[in-house]
């Protein structure tokens, strides 16, 4: 038996640890206080026990603090083992928060408490993020319980705040803690995949989220010549930014769907009545921007266009922005995360990777504007964020296969 059928037998021999864990994360909610609950701060207590049991020999917390929770801090939990050199770390960071569960009649059983139907558990976050947090934890625990001594040091972050933008997760971590990763570590973020486990993400488009008011002056809806319809005004507005589909052409086949997309989505309440002609209207823009193109131009583009509506209509219009993210720079197809990804996915899974683009942003952002590689994988159902959010065991099984696969092919 070679020493990776070894480590993939013991790995084998962990599925009822890593379902007693799933549960016991599981029965701990840790949901941002945007989200109203508490942080992270009783999970990550908890985690800490975990690392320690397991073995690992060096666990360090940096906090973010908050003064909306209990604990007035938001804990990151970054620990490693030690390879035979200290040159280089094999990462992978996975995150501790979870959404709030939604209306609680649409779940077939209590999101809190674990569920388990054949290769299947049920809970709120066992994938979104706990299936990451879990694999990573014993494919670790594989090595040290061997006995075996990896080429380089290998690690595991558990970070707050993803649900909620990171500014407290390994946002904060990278803006005041930048030494602990270096230009030369290996990053697997086990946020995000297919059914298949065949897509690996390099590259993430731009995000800028906009809120849209319009303001004309109200009348009744018989006299529209006493006011300005900011509601008409925006309906125009919204057919001009159709045409940015045409301005902004771009098209890349790493992505799906292959060009940028500007689309209307939410919609605020304006009046409560039929006739009366509204003088304020608010709706919202999604745009997922190629990375070619910089989102100064597009914003200048969509300003001009609100230019003409203000002028054709007599009304006032205002951006603002939820968020706004130039998209980071992609991880190379040729970098040695995906060559390791790449191979351990075809041993493991036996599936042929793909490297893939996405619309959404993940956190490999900012380690990629740090300037190392990172790349975005697991196999899941992406059944996050849903009522009944499920875990395939057999997948959180060969997810840590694959990071183990990975760790003891760095060179």
């Amino acid at each position: 038996m070679t020493l990776i059928e070894k480590l993939f037998k013991r790995i084998d021999s962990y599925r009822d640890d890593m379902i007693k864990l799933q549960g016991e994360l599981t029965a701990i909610p840790a949901i941002s206080p945007d989200s109203g609950g508490d942080g992270e701060f009783e999970k990550a207590e908890y985690l800490k026990t975990v690392l320690k049991n397991f073995g690992f020999n060096d666990i360090q917390t940096y906090d973010a603090p908050d003064e909306r929770c209990t604990s007035k801090k938001r804990p990151n939990i970054v620990a490693k083992i030690k390879g035979k050199s200290d040159k280089r770390t094999f990462w992978v960071m996975s995150h501790t928060d979870v959404v709030p569960p939604g209306e609680l009649s649409m779940w077939s059983s209590d999101p809190y408490k674990l569920r388990v139907e054949g290769d299947k558990i049920y809970g709120r976050g066992v994938e979104d993020n706990q299936q990451g947090v879990v694999s990573s934890l014993f494919a670790i625990k594989a090595l040290i319980d061997e006995n075996v001594v990896p080429e380089y040091n290998v690690g595991v972050v558990l970070a707050a705040d993803e649900e909620t933008g990171s500014q407290y997760g390994i946002g904060h971590v990278v803006k005041h803690h930048p030494g602990i990763f270096g230009k030369d570590d290996i990053i697997v973020v086990p946020d995000g995949g297919n059914p298949e486990g065949t897509m690996i993400e390099i590259a993430e488009k731009s995000i800028m989220w906009m809120k849209i008011r319009t303001t004309g002056v109200q009348c009744h809806g018989s006299r529209p010549d006493l006011g300005h319809n900011a509601h008409k005004a925006n309906a125009f507005l919204i057919t001009k930014f159709n045409n940015l589909y045409k301005d902004f052409p771009s098209k890349d086949k790493l992505f799906m769907p292959d060009y940028s997309t500007f689309e209307p989505t939410k919609k605020d309440y304006n009046v409560p009545n039929i006739n009366t002609i509204p003088g304020d209207d608010v709706f919202y823009m999604d745009c997922r921007v190629m990375p070619c193109y910089d989102l100064k131009d597009v914003l200048a583009k969509m300003r001009a266009y609100a230019d003409e509506v203000e002028r054709e209509f007599s009304v006032k219009i205002e951006f603002s922005f939820p968020q706004k993210e130039q998209a980071a720079p992609a991880t190379s197809m040729d970098s040695e995360v995906v060559k390791l990804l790449t191979a351990a996915i075809r041993e493991v899974y036996k599936k042929e990777p793909k490297p893939e683009g996405i619309g959404g942003g993940t956190v490999a952002a900012f380690f990629r504007r740090a300037g190392i590689p990172c790349a975005v994988w697991s196999r899941l159902d992406e059944v996050c964020h849903q009522p009944n959010e499920y875990c395939i065991i057999s997948n959180m099984i060969g997810d840590t296969k694959v990071f183990m696969h990975a760790i003891m092919s760095m060179k």
